[in-house]
Parts: structure tokens; sequence; C-alpha cells
């Protein structure tokens, strides 16, 4: 095959002997026999010339005379001179640089030759057409095979594109290191290739105990929207908002629910001629608390709206027991599936007579089976059949709201515990309230829910006191009507 003509010139024999130095030193060349190609160097002049020219940087090389010896494309492409028309000028005065820096310039790259290492410099370069362009360059010495100083290369790019690319480099480090959210970048196996310490410590393990296990294994609840988030993102790309997204951390003290505002970049190798996905960038900053708030006080304007509306229906109608239920069934939406009103047998108690045994007669109820609104009971005045002990009756006595649960019980045992205590079979947590108007015991509110539902919390029980208030009052306006 006929070999094509290297794009990039050198100059003289000043480099060839180290670069077959560098050969001898690496072993190549002594491996090579008398009659195999390449003896005569010039397959490898080529293969130089194109790994030159397929360098990102610009690189320009000088031998121990300073007379440019090699040129390639990058360096063309920023200051504009070809490969022929620099390499074999002595110097870079009056074309490259500014005769009046020339010297200052020319000094710092050859001084490299008899210093170790590399050195680092900035200065201002000029472009064929006259305009200047500061750059930063890298410069080392070139040694022949006897040891001795035989030329400098240098490697230059433009100051802002090294400055992008150090701030990238900086950037990077700094995700992965201080940043105070969380970073984890998934292959595309869906499988966490980096994670930083904010990500660790928030998914329960260290950094490198988490790399390469499947998400399911550090999170119990979650997993499913999140994987379908990531493979929307390999597919798609990135969403235009950030998510939020409720998961659950397994954690030595159990599992712990939390709500991660996420953001999401897909990952592409900057290498390839199309883009190929290396993965996805997941970054994330955990807002359980500040979301709990917002719910928190979104119930709380609902709850609050719910007892103004209550108040308004009520106050039209003509009999107080209906006012009752009407604060009942305003009560109901999104806090429980069942309320049950009972007041005291005999009429309200004091304080005193709250210590003897207590009877409660039922005076209003939801319907057990279709949705409804609350229904007064019947005028027979039975008590109910509440067993000593019964929360009902635990909070008359102690004049305070009190919780009940059937916890994690079976299906079946959460049916017996519901009837047992007279309540509709599909109650699984409940709520009593006690009934208090000037003074007095008037009776007790019960509110209850399904298996479908959390159980009642300590809000909750502030809510159901404010709603057992207002039924009191009409109850109370009840009984005095009836005397009347």
């Amino acid at each position: 095959m006929a070999r094509s003509e290297p794009t990039c010139r050198t100059y003289g024999r000043s480099l060839q002997g180290v670069q077959v130095s560098a050969s001898r030193r690496s072993g190549t060349t002594d491996e090579l026999g008398p009659e195999e190609p390449g003896r005569d160097g010039s397959d490898g002049q080529d293969l130089l010339a194109a790994l030159l020219d397929g360098m990102d940087a610009a690189l320009c090389a000088f031998d121990a005379d300073g007379v440019v010896t090699h040129w390639n494309r990058e360096a063309e492409r920023i200051l504009g001179w070809s490969a022929d028309e620099a390499v074999g000028r002595r110097g870079l005065a009056g074309w490259a640089v500014r005769s009046a820096d020339a010297e200052e310039v020319e000094g710092r790259l050859l001084s490299v030759m008899h210093a170790p290492g590399r050195q680092v410099h900035e200065f201002a370069l000029l472009t064929k057409d006259g305009g200047r362009v500061l750059v930063r360059t890298q410069s080392a010495a070139v040694r022949g095979p006897d040891g001795k100083p035989a030329g400098v290369y240098c490697a230059f790019s433009e100051v802002h594109a090294q400055i992008d690319l150090e701030r990238s480099i900086a950037l990077s480090e700094a995700l992965f290191e201080d940043a105070s959210w969380g970073v984890v970048l998934v292959d595309v196996d869906l499988r966490p290739a980096v994670v930083n310490a904010h990500a660790a410590r928030a998914l329960g393990t260290g950094r490198t105990s988490v790399l390469g296990r499947p998400l399911g294994e550090l999170l119990a609840q979650g997993v499913e929207e999140l994987e379908s988030a990531l493979q929307h993102v390999l597919a798609e790309g990135a969403p235009p908002a950030p998510a939020e997204v409720w998961v659950s951390v397994r954690a030595s003290e159990g599992e712990q629910r939390r709500c991660w505002r996420s953001g999401f970049l897909r990952l592409a190798s900057p290498l390839a001629e199309e883009p190929v996905p290396l993965g996805v960038g997941w970054l994330f900053q955990d807002v359980t608390e500040a979301k709990q708030a917002e719910q928190e006080a979104s119930l709380l304007r609902f709850r609050m709206q719910q007892l103004h509306r209550a108040s308004r229906a009520a106050a039209e109608c003509e009999d107080p027991a209906e006012a009752a239920t009407v604060h009942l069934d305003f009560a109901l939406a999104g806090f429980a599936d069942h309320a049950l009103i009972d007041r005291v047998a005999g009429g309200a108690l004091t304080d005193a007579e709250t210590e003897g045994p207590v009877r409660l007669v039922r005076v209003a109820a939801t319907p057990s089976g279709a949705p409804g609104p609350s229904k007064l009971a019947d005028r027979a005045g039975l008590p109910v059949r509440y067993a000593e002990g019964h929360p009902a009756l635990q909070s008359v006595e102690r004049m305070g709201a009190l919780r009940a649960s059937a916890g994690a019980a079976s299906p079946e045992a959460a049916h017996e515990w519901a009837l047992a205590r007279q309540w509709p079979p599909d109650a699984v947590h409940a709520l009593c309230a006690v009934l208090r108007s000037r003074g007095r015991t008037l009776g007790v509110v019960t509110f209850l829910r399904g298996a479908g539902r959390s159980a009642f919390e300590r809000s909750d029980a502030m809510y159901a006191e404010d709603v057992a208030v207002r039924i009191a009052t009409a109850l109370d306006l009840a009984g005095l009507t009836q005397e009347r």
C-alpha cells in the first residue's frame, strides 16, 4: 500500500537520532532485524507525523540551535502558519513572536534544555494575520543518545481554552469532594460508577462499597421510579426541570423515607464522532424536611378551610343535632373513613362523675357501607355495648384524645379487633376525642380509618379535638332546646 505523505514536516537530523534513542531505551529497535521494514525510520516518520497531527494540543519542537523542526496542525490552526512556513526557521522572532519579545520568549523556551522536568510559561504569540493570542506552554528538553540536550519540544494552547479545561477539571473534583449535594455517575447498566461523599452518606454506605451495585440493593422503595428516570435520560436526554423522587433508604436503624430533588444529565463521550452515551450524571439534594413542612402546611390550610365551611353550613341548620352531623361530615374529608358520635347516657357529666362507670348512647354515625352523609340514630336511647377498657370509654375518663390501632395484625385479626369494639369491620385505626362543653363531658366522637390509610398521628388528634369542640357545642345546644 502506498505510503501517504506526512502532513507534519521535520527538518534536519537533530531529532531523528533522538527518536531512535527513545526506541532503543524501550527496547523496540533492538528487536527489529536488519532486513525488517521500518529499519530506515521512514515508517516511523509517518507514524510520528500522524500522531502529532492528531493531537488536541499545538506542538512545535526546536533543535539545540533553536531551529523549528516540528509543527503540527493544531499549531497551524491557532497561529495560521503552516508547517511549510514554520519548519526550518531559526527562532520565533519576527513571525511568531514580536521582535521586541523574541529574546525573552526564546530564552525561556530554550532554557528548559538545562533544567530538569517541564516548565510552564504564558506569553503572547503572533498569528499570520497580525493578531496576537495569549498561550500557555509546557516545554521540556529532548536528549540525544549520549544524554546531552538535543532540543526542546513545546506544547501550547490558547490560555482561555486551557483555563476552561482547568475549570472543568476543578469543577469535577469539587463536585466529588466538597459538594453539599449528592453526585452520582451511573453507567449504562444503571449502576453507580462514581459517588461523592455526600451521596454516599445519603445512601448510608461508603463511597467504594456502593460502586457497581444495583440500585435495588441500596434503596428499599422508589427504585423503579428512579431507574425509569435514568433510562429516560439515556434515551431522550436531560429533563427540562428537576424531579422530586421519594425513596426509602436502608439504614441500620431501619428504612428511612426520603425525598430527593434530582437533576439528571446524559453523559456522552467527547472523543466519539457520534454521541455515545457513557451514563447519567445524577445530582440530588435531600428536601425531605422541606417537603414534609410543605405537606403539613397544605394539610393545615385544607383542614382550616373545612372547619370554616362546616361552621358556615352548621349555622344554617335549625336543628342543633343536625349541625353536629354537618361538622362530622366536613371533618371526614381526607381525614377518616368512618365516624361515630356517642353521648353520655343520662345527660352531661361533671368532672367528678366521669370517674365512675360511664355508658354511651349512639347519637349519629356515617354509613358503614356506601359513602354518604351522617345519619342521626334512633331515639330508643339504648347504650352501646362497649366492653370495659374500650377506647371511647377511656377517652371520656381521661377527658382527652386517645388513639388505637390494630397494628400489623392479619386481615382476619384486624376484622375481629374492629367487631369486638363495635366498629365497622374494615376499621384498623381509631381516634377518640372527648366532647366537652361548659365544663362538662357530653360524650365522645370516634374517627376510624381503614387498612389503606396510615395510623392517626398527634397532629390528627389536635384536629379531632377542634372538631369535637364544635360538635359538643351543637349537642349542648340540642340538649338545651329539648329541655325547653
